[in-house]
């Protein structure tokens, strides 16, 4: 597909995140403006300061939106629709929404874009790769036990690179208006099994651990996790991770005409990146 010249920018909200600054990368790689949407950036965005959006969004030409921390919480679908709002007062021509499989409130998030007037696209996504190594799994897979509450259920883990992928082709290329893409990785695995393979990988000793859902509560209190954040994990691990996901979607190869990239890909860049290794030296070095 030919990609369009843009002199306006494209807003990339969660700049600083997993997909965003993937996003933002690659939206450089290509010489095309971008403006990063964080707390940190010159006018900030906060997704609990909407007096400031307005003037965030004027100027730009599109806008990838990850909403953080995700769109199961409540008052995300208030924060969308004004956000939509916005973006059609101030001549945004396109929308692109992070989504995820299976979380209903999400799905009401992605009716409200669909609805906006705007032109859109939507990248409804299986758990990323990352989650074990750039996020919170990663210190569980470095102290030895990955103990979570789900059981033999399988999940297609997702590439984040490949969500950047589709991300900037839908921000960048003619023919991805309209467009749902459910984006999965192309097996399903388990999380025993992905822990496994990490463990394989990484030459380290890493084991899964099956716990029920109250000792999941406990120790996440336990290491003073935001109530908040308790109640969205307990959601994901309990509710969404019941089976509904277990199954294969073609949105990689629709959107980029190639297959998505394997966990076993992820789980050996990772190992000979060090990922784990670097973590696991400076663990060694707080604790000796």
């Amino acid at each position: 597909m030919n990609t369009i010249i843009k002199k306006s920018p494209t807003l990339v909200i969660g700049g600083n995140g997993k997909t965003g600054r993937r996003i933002v990368n690659r939206l450089n790689a290509l010489k095309l403006p971008v403006k990063i949407g964080s707390r940190s950036s010159e006018i900030p965005f906060d997704w609990n300061a909407p007096e400031n959006w307005e003037k965030i969004l004027s100027g730009c030409n599109a806008v990838y939106i990850a909403y953080s921390p995700d769109l199961a919480v409540p008052g995300a679908t208030d924060s969308i629709r004004y956000l939509c709002e916005l973006a059609k007062k101030v001549g945004i021509q396109k929308l692109v929404l992070l989504s995820g499989r299976g979380e209903p409130e999400a799905q009401a998030c992605e009716e409200i874009v669909k609805n906006s007037g705007v032109g859109w696209s939507i990248l409804r996504c299986s758990w990323f790769n990352q989650n074990f190594s750039e996020s919170f799994l990663h210190g569980s897979v470095m102290s030895g036990i990955v103990a979570l509450p789900v059981g033999q259920i399988k999940e297609p883990f997702v590439d984040v690179d490949d969500i950047a992928d589709v991300a900037v082709a839908a921000l960048t290329e003619e023919g991805h208006d309209g467009k749902l893409y459910e984006l999965t990785g192309p097996e399903l695995i388990t999380f025993a099994k992905a822990v496994e393979m990490i463990s394989k990988a990484a030459n380290q000793e890493v084991t899964f651990q099956e716990i029920t859902h109250e000792e999941f509560i406990v120790g996440l209190k336990s290491e003073q996790i935001p109530a908040e954040y308790i109640e969205l994990l307990d959601y994901l691990f309990t509710e969404v991770l019941d089976g509904r996901n277990s199954c294969l979607a073609n949105g990689v190869q629709q959107a980029l005409g190639r297959a998505p990239r394997d966990f076993s890909s992820f789980v050996m860049q990772a190992a000979q990146d060090g990922v784990w290794a670097r973590q696991k030296q400076a663990l060694e070095k707080i604790t000796n």
